[in-house]
């Protein structure tokens, strides 16, 4: 059932389908999607973009606002190339391209998918009125009804989480919304949080020009080993941005003139033309009748399907879980999901019986081998735990850790600077996290991942030689210094 035939005048009042899916972002894309892979049919209710919040405000847009900047350092950081360098960032180029990325935020080639994939479309407003039953509201007015015969999926995502600041109601502020999606560079901007979005942004903007300050309560990256944010950190001041780390704050309220003045707790006042907010998301819950089904709107607890507890129906996939805020994360437990809700259709997997750790239909990578980057430059990669983790979780765990010295990070730029650790279950001799600090890391990332969640064996892949000469060689040098 597409969009058009309800826009046509024929909008059916009541519709039947196996599995129902709230949310179009990428991971209601991906929970649908395998759904009809598995032999079943899928709506897909969607009030907004289809493709959501990672295609139009977050991952691609916030990347393609950083990409022109690391290319431009990357080019300064090579005898040669840095004295064919002459000019600055282009900002109105960098806008464009950005906009190019978001498709202009048109969604019509998402839909095209859709349809294409064999998914129904419904755009409206969905909300749960009893088990498998969705109810959508179109935003012009009047209503359909949604039975689904196996399963729905919840994957409507996250929202912003604006911390209780005095004065923040009452100003004009961005989001991380409105900080992708500009088409003009403030002259002056304070960004308030000191997450992967607020860094990542912190940067994008003071390469396009803006003069940055950067505001967190506790540290910059606070979650990531300390060597390796210290080096985000240095690049960040190295482009100009004001880092106030543990800095509390008391008000916000316009500036005189203009612009926003931000009052710190230890008095002073910080102005500037735009104050952006980036202090982390929450589960995207509300107003869904949850709780006329005697369910919490907050965190809904389920297994590695997504299945939540004390149903045999309802599922929750990405954001929206609350277990990890990645997109690549959330798709990985979309595609868990629909292998599971297929399986349980076809009778090969007992709703009350949790699928096996490990297998298709469960998201265990969720608890222990979570690829992560934050793509600042110099980036910072990490997967699985970090030592403090590790120990927290009862695991007999050692660190090695070194700075990334190789021939290949010599030929990729002049003055490389990283850092490198790996964190070693002693008991079973495997890999529990590795981190990466330094100019594109992230391409080190999946060798990482795929060691950590196969438990690759340290003596085994000692037996992995990194190709010469490339960054890779950091493997060969942390193994030697682990003692193999």
């Amino acid at each position: 059932m597409t969009d058009q035939e309800h826009t046509s005048g024929t909008r059916p009042q009541q519709l039947v389908t196996d599995v129902v899916v709230l949310g179009g972002g990428a991971v209601g894309e991906n929970a649908a999607g395998r759904v009809v892979q598995g032999g079943l049919e899928a709506i897909l209710v969607e009030p907004s973009l289809i493709g959501g919040e990672c295609s139009y405000w977050a991952c691609m847009p916030s990347k393609a606002l950083l990409r022109p900047g690391t290319a431009l350092h990357a080019a300064r950081s090579v005898a040669g190339s840095r004295e064919a360098v002459t000019g600055t960032l282009d900002a109105r180029s960098v806008l464009e391209r950005r906009d190019s990325f978001t498709s202009h935020w048109d969604d019509s080639g998402q839909e095209d998918w859709v349809r294409d994939t064999g998914i129904g479309l419904v755009r409206g407003r969905g909300r749960l009125t009893g088990p498998r039953q969705v109810r959508v509201e179109y935003d012009d007015g009047g209503s359909v009804t949604i039975s689904a015969r196996h399963a729905v999926v919840l994957a409507t995502g996250s929202v912003p989480a604006p911390p209780p600041l005095k004065g923040l109601d009452d100003i004009e502020y961005w989001g991380t919304r409105e900080a992708t999606s500009a088409q003009e560079v403030p002259p002056r901007l304070i960004v308030l949080g000191g997450g992967v979005a607020g860094t990542e942004l912190s940067q994008a903007w003071a390469r396009l020009g803006s003069q940055v300050t950067l505001v967190a309560r506790h540290d910059v990256l606070e979650k990531y080993p300390g060597p390796a944010r210290e080096l985000v950190k240095a690049g960040l001041a190295e482009d100009g941005v004001d880092i106030r780390t543990h800095t509390g704050t008391d008000y916000v309220r316009p500036g005189v003139g203009g612009g926003v003045e931000l009052g710190l707790d230890d008095g002073s006042v910080l102005t500037a033309d735009r104050l952006l907010v980036a202090t982390g998301r929450t589960p995207a819950l509300a107003n869904l009748g949850l709780e006329d089904l005697g369910l919490e709107s907050v965190r809904l607890e389920t297994d590695d399907s997504g299945l939540v507890d004390g149903t045999d129906w309802l599922y929750v996939v990405g954001d929206a879980a609350g277990k990890v805020l990645l997109t690549h994360q959330g798709k990985y437990e979309a595609r868990a999901a629909g292998t599971a809700i297929a399986a349980r259709a076809r009778g090969e997997l007992p709703p009350s019986e949790a699928p096996a750790t490990w297998s298709r239909a469960a998201a265990s990578a969720d608890h222990a081998a979570v690829p992560q980057v934050v793509f600042t430059d110099p980036e910072l990669a990490m997967v699985g735990r970090t030592l403090e983790q590790a120990r927290a979780d009862g695991i007999n765990a050692s660190e090695t850790s070194l700075e990334l010295s190789v021939a290949g990070s010599a030929l990729h730029s002049d003055n490389y600077r990283g850092w490198a650790q790996m964190v070693v279950d002693e008991d079973r001799m495997v890999l529990v996290g590795v981190t990466f600090a330094g100019p594109d890391v992230s391409e080190l990332l999946h060798s990482a991942t795929i060691a950590v969640t196969g438990e690759v064996p340290l003596d085994r892949l000692w037996h992995a030689v990194p190709a010469y000469p490339t960054i890779s060689e950091i493997w060969l040098r942390l193994l030697e210094k682990y003692g193999l």
